[in-house]
């Protein structure tokens, strides 16, 4: 079975925004937030999952749009927490690189996926 980086890559970070959760929750800091970022991070993986098994090009493309938006809203409360000071610039700076790097790889698979469904 071909190896899907894209899906390796979102497995990982949601891993990692587990992680921040609980540390989160476990410090009683950024409730609200947690529940945002647990949400928003680990539906990131589960959308391009899922698109990897649709049902048309079009459906493929549009949860893989899910999966970037849902991207983009984990990096406004990954920077939201470290402004806030609910974590430090190196764990932001270590969670806003693999996120960008999801993000930039989602954008690449839609852009080509839109190319070859033309």
């Amino acid at each position: 079975m071909k190896e899907n980086i894209l899906i390796d890559k979102s497995i990982t970070f949601a891993s990692r925004i587990v992680k921040l959760h609980d540390f989160l929750i476990r410090n009683k800091i950024g409730l609200p937030i947690a529940k945002q970022i647990i949400r928003s991070g680990t539906s990131i993986g589960a959308n391009i999952n899922e698109a990897n098994y649709g049902q048309s090009p079009a459906d493929f493309i549009s949860k893989m749009h899910i999966a970037l938006k849902e991207t983009a809203e984990t990096e406004y409360w990954i920077k939201l927490l470290n402004m806030s000071e609910y974590i430090d610039d190196k764990m932001s700076e270590l969670l806003l690189n693999d996120c960008l790097e999801i993000k930039r790889i989602l954008i690449a698979s839609i852009n080509t996926a839109k190319a070859n469904n033309n």
